[in-house]
């Protein structure tokens, strides 16, 4: 199986430099903003620049990219005006992924803020539905450290929204989330368990990427601060069980660890590389 692994890269000055910014980092799949991820705001792609992000990516990458929605969309929600803004952003975004030929959006489920947890993936799964996904794309829900009232920590809540919607929806694991939300992965024994219940709960077959990150924080603390890979508490043999359990060997691995140390992305990419046994 051949090894996919990027990062979450700029697309600043326009899409297409992203796939340059993911060959710079000695990635061949990868994850992007289509626009700043801290306010509402539309993606802005040219017809010429989603051409040339589409030809690049076909011609220099292995693929697939993944679309990461804004922090500010929260599909859990009980308020109504939340609510109407992040079904309009994330329709906006699964349009934006139709143009550019990417096949996935990711999104965190948000926070219930009082609905309660049954009440929250029910107000997620009636946003999801009213999207109108584009053939060729799909919305992943991404697992959460779970803090507060976050939902997406338990894979009880990714088979939850997975059962209540019509849509075809699949799931995005980050390791670093669900270590920090109780999940072990810091030994190859604890890896094959987590993975083994993450199959029993929500189903491998739903799994379409990895947000490969180690954790800065021990297991179980729901604290959401990413290290390199190797470093943190996940730590090298949780790290190299993971790329190369046979469960995962073919899922896309998107990075979003640090720039800190002296070490960045391609850093980190090639430590993934050194990890897997081939």
């Amino acid at each position: 199986m051949t090894l996919r692994v990027g990062a979450h890269v700029s697309i600043a000055g326009g899409v297409d430099n992203a796939v340059d910014n993911q060959l710079e980092v000695g990635g061949n799949c990868g994850q992007i903003f289509t626009h700043s991820p801290q306010v509402w705001q539309d993606p802005n792609i040219g017809d010429e620049e989603a051409e040339r992000f589409r030809e690049a990516t076909e011609h220099e990458l292995a693929g697939p990219w993944v679309i990461h929605t804004s922090y500010l969309v929260n599909l859990c929600t009980p308020k109504e005006g939340l609510r109407e803004k992040s079904l309009d952003s994330m329709q906006k975004e699964v349009d934006a992924a139709a143009k550019l030929g990417i096949p996935y959006v990711n999104v965190h489920l948000g926070a219930h803020t009082g609905a309660g947890v049954e009440g929250g993936l029910d107000n997620a799964a009636s946003v999801i539905d009213e999207l109108d996904v584009p053939d060729g794309v799909t919305v992943l829900i991404e697992s959460d450290a779970g803090a507060g009232t976050k939902l997406g920590g338990e894979f009880d809540h990714l088979a939850g929204i997975l059962d209540r919607t019509e849509t075809d929806i699949d799931v995005c694991l980050d390791t670093a989330h669900a270590f920090s939300a109780g999940y072990d992965l810091s030994t190859p024994e604890a890896v094959d368990e987590t993975i083994a219940e993450f199959d029993d709960v929500v189903g491998l077959e739903h799994l379409r990427y990895v947000h490969l990150n180690d954790s800065k924080h021990e297991c179980g603390t729901h604290k959401d601060e990413h290290a390199h890979i190797g470093e943190g508490y996940i730590g090298e043999e949780g790290m190299e069980r993971i790329v190369n359990h046979p469960d995962l060997a073919d899922v896309p691995l998107a990075l979003e660890t640090p720039t800190e140390d002296g070490k960045g992305f391609a850093w980190n990419i090639e430590r993934v590389r050194e990890l897997r046994a081939e």
